[in-house]
């Protein structure tokens, strides 16, 4: 048996107001207002598709030290950062995997997270039966849109992450149906950041229903499963009732279509079907039947089937814990902004060379991506960055510090402040200093976070983003920043209390 052996999901805190955008638009385009209801999700100024594909995988291994079991790596996503450098490469580090994992991207296509989970059991299935090794598929986009389109509507930025092996599946693989096909619904010409769409009744009637009902067919064949047991149908589309649709197409039942998540999120892109997957499997039951399906260049479908190991596995957070932090955000010009769609002034202040000395990044690339520091193996003393000398009481000690994550561990914020004066993306700047559960003590900076979110004994878990840009040479630096832990178990004080 191959199969699932846990998920995990990631959605950012920001939801913007489709109202919002709806009402700063209606002088140009009045057509959008059916489309004013509820929320997408908005990436933050400092997430993009890796910092977000890292949280979905974070969501998915917990705080397990012992990470040697993950020896391969998929990311999934047609917006990367980088299209010379292996992102798949940033992932592990962030993750603290071990440098000899085998990693990849992969990208092309919206259906690219489904043929990297077909891909990633593919490899699953020849390390052997008896291996414990596994497939760490994860998908994530950012992507871009052109103001007052439907598309600015209707997407919205996630991840979603699958671990895939042989050992303690909670849902079983059957099989696989696939169809490539140069059915060019959009596209997105290199060097170019927003895609150019066809006509919507065209990829209705000619793409979507006569490609997709082959492969879910092939897939349901190969499984050796009628449509009509199918427990949960995952399809997503920006096509309102396309999901539907396509169901009945294919003979399963109306009950079973799973909810896309439209009203809230919008449609993720290339995640979206795994992010979905992810909340069905947080309430499927043994013995249900599972079937993920999504087109691009072609189509693609997955049969699996619930065990009764489901129960033994929880994500951290998961898809709908991620839903209940969302916060909307209700100002138009702040999301071009963050999108890079509006170039605000900066002052002086904002003109730094922000240059990264790459040799001296390589070096410390532990504490930088990992966030790891250095424990005092005879005081026990956290020291961040980690380095030669420990130095305790007038002590000074040499190579006694042993690695010591702190990337899964919980702090205390201990001071801080927040200034306009600077230049800061997303005013005012706030940072301060973070005490470690456990030890250590770092000057970092919070994000997603508003006035008032901040105090002195604000507890803070650790999230993985964009420390800042190199637009002069168009590289990206990553870091760790604070979060207020937000949840029912989590003390949130308010300045002021």
């Amino acid at each position: 048996m191959i199969g699932i052996v846990g998920y995990g999901g990631y959605l950012p805190r920001l939801r913007l107001s489709r109202r919002a955008v709806v009402e700063a638009n209606a002088w140009y385009a009045p057509g959008l207002l059916g489309k004013g209801r509820g929320t997408r999700a908005l990436a933050n100024w400092d997430e993009d598709s890796l910092t977000m594909a890292v949280a979905a995988a974070r969501d998915l291994l917990g705080p397990a030290d012992d990470r040697s079991h993950v020896r391969h790596v998929l990311l999934a996503s047609t917006t990367l950062p980088f299209a010379d450098r292996l992102n798949a490469g940033v992932l592990c580090e962030a993750l603290t995997l071990a440098d000899d994992v085998q990693a990849m991207d992969l990208g092309g296509s919206q259906r690219v997270a489904l043929s990297a989970v077909a891909q990633g059991l593919a490899l699953v299935k020849a390390e052997g039966a008896d291996s414990t090794a596994c497939a760490l598929v994860a998908a994530a986009d950012s992507r871009q849109t052109r103001p007052a389109s439907a598309q600015e509507l209707d997407y919205g930025d996630g991840a979603a992450a699958l671990m895939l092996g042989s050992q303690g599946v909670i849902a079983e693989y059957l099989g696989a149906g696939a169809l490539t096909v140069d059915f060019v619904d959009h596209y997105r010409q290199a060097g170019e950041d927003i895609d150019y769409h066809w006509e919507e009744r065209w990829v209705r009637d000619e793409g979507i229903g006569k490609l997709m009902p082959r492969a879910v067919a092939s897939a349901l064949a190969q499984a050796g499963v009628g449509a009509a047991q199918i427990d949960h149908f995952i399809f997503p589309s920006t096509f309102q009732k396309m999901d539907q649709q396509l169901a009945r197409a294919c003979g399963v039942r109306a009950e079973a279509v799973a909810d896309a998540m439209a009203d809230g999120v919008g449609d993720t892109g290339a995640p979206h079907a795994l992010l979905m997957l992810a909340r069905v499997l947080a309430c499927a039951t043994p013995g249900q039947l599972v079937l993920v399906a999504q087109f691009g260049s072609g189509a693609q479908a997955l049969v699996f089937r619930v065990t009764e190991a489901i129960a033994r596995f929880r994500p951290s957070v998961g898809v709908d814990g991620w839903l209940a932090r969302g916060a909307e955000e209700r100002n138009y010009t702040k999301f071009l902004s963050f999108k890079d769609q509006l170039r605000l002034e900066r002052g002086m202040r904002g003109e730094q060379d922000r240059k990264t000395a790459l040799s001296t990044a390589y070096r410390h690339k532990a504490a930088i991506l990992g966030l790891v520091a250095g424990r005092c193996s005879v005081t026990g003393q956290v020291h961040f960055p980690p380095s030669r000398i420990s130095y305790d009481q007038g002590k000074p000690l040499q190579d006694t510090q042993v690695p010591h994550k702190l990337a899964d561990r919980q702090g205390t914020v201990l001071s801080w402040s927040a200034e306009s004066l600077s230049f800061h993306r997303a005013p005012p700047h706030h940072y301060g200093q973070v005490d470690f559960d456990g030890g250590g003590r770092i000057l970092m900076e919070f994000t997603d976070v508003a006035k008032g979110d901040i105090a002195s004994g604000t507890r803070v878990e650790m999230s993985f983003r964009i420390k800042d840009l190199d637009e002069l040479r168009g590289y990206t630096r990553y870091f760790w920043k604070a979060v207020p832990v937000r949840g029912t178990d989590a003390s949130e004080p308010k300045a002021g209390d």
